[in-house]
């Protein structure tokens, strides 16, 4: 159980790792294209299936905090990756992968990096869930309303595909986690490492895919990928902060916001902004750079908080269990390493 902990919160050199070997080797990875959207179902799956009808009922316990960071999470990143696509003067398409990415839900490493850096991880959780099921919506119509007017934008199409990634497999995750919890007990431990193995393997197959224009624009892809997550996790907090969140709930917030579903936004991008003629998916390129760099940047910030002892809650509903996570707040995070 240990090891697989280790291995799975090890998530952002697995990534790493991957990127640098598709860029060596690209033709590695090349299998693994069929297989994008159905890798995303998997995760989503795992996701699904830690979470039970009463952490549903919890939300309504913390409303304001969850709201807050809802909030903060669907402006703050899509408004940045807009921004930022603007004044970079990107390739159109990278230019649509970035406020792809920017406008997909927190990712689900974030219950992990939350729990490193001793955040609310009740919380967490509940903000990951209910941004991931608002992206059924808003992810299509923030992409259309920001990218449309430079690039048509297939917003059914869009929608279709993260009900298909998102909310059924989730559904499903938490329909086994109530019908058969001993199944669910013996198969979660091997979530983290499963959802590690897949986003890797999405983020691998993208830049071996590109390799190419990863080699060609690599500088500005990373530019791009770190002002926006450093961006978010920066905004993030000093927005919680000015909402009167205490240091738990603000460490909270700011890695929710700054770490998206990159797997998501590749997935979709290779999906629906694939060249007709060529089958090439560009737009997926920032999307798999975004996913290493929000995990690497995450991890950080992380290990830095841990060495800054925390104050204790000042009270605010959202600061529950700021501290040490409960037994069943701390499986959650365990089983949650996708990012």
């Amino acid at each position: 159980m240990r090891t697989l902990n280790l291995l799975a919160n090890l998530f952002p050199a697995w990534v790493l790792a991957g990127c640098l070997l598709a860029l060596w080797k690209p033709e590695l990875f090349a299998w693994f294209t069929p297989y994008l959207v159905p890798g995303l179902g998997v995760i989503m799956l795992g996701m699904g299936m830690t979470l039970s009808v009463g952490d549903f009922l919890a939300a309504a316990q913390i409303p304001r905090a969850i709201l807050f960071g809802f909030a903060a999470q669907y402006s703050i990143m899509p408004s940045l990756g807009w921004l930022l696509a603007r004044v970079l003067d990107l390739p159109p398409q990278f230019e649509v992968g970035l406020i792809l990415v920017a406008c997909c839900p927190g990712g689900t490493a974030s219950n992990v990096v939350t729990y490193m850096a001793r955040g609310n991880v009740a919380l967490s959780v509940l903000m990951t869930t209910c941004s991931t099921l608002a992206a059924i919506v808003l992810t299509p119509l923030l992409t259309k309303w920001l990218v449309g007017q430079r690039m048509p934008v297939d917003a059914w199409g869009l929608f279709y595909s993260t009900v298909q990634v998102v909310l059924l497999p989730v559904a499903a995750g938490l329909t086994l986690h109530h019908a058969v919890p001993n199944l669910v007990r013996r198969v979660t431990p091997w979530a983290p490492l499963v959802s590690v193995v897949v986003i890797a393997l999405i983020c691998a197959n993208v830049i071996g895919t590109h390799a190419a224009e990863v080699r060609a624009h690599g500088v500005e892809l990373l530019l791009a990928a770190f002002l926006l997550h450093a961006g978010g996790f920066a905004l993030g907090y000093a927005a919680a902060r000015i909402g009167g969140y205490d240091v738990a709930v603000r460490r909270t917030i700011s890695i929710e916001v700054g770490m998206q579903n990159s797997g998501l936004g590749a997935a979709l991008a290779s999906k629906h902004f694939a060249d007709p003629t060529t089958g090439i998916a560009l737009a997926a390129v920032p999307c798999a750079v975004s996913s290493v760099t929000h995990s690497l940047i995450g991890s950080a910030l992380a290990a830095a908080w841990r060495l800054w002892p925390r104050p204790a809650s000042s009270g605010d509903p959202g600061a529950e269990h700021g501290g040490a996570p409960r037994a069943d707040d701390e499986a959650a995070s365990e089983s949650d390493a996708a990012g």
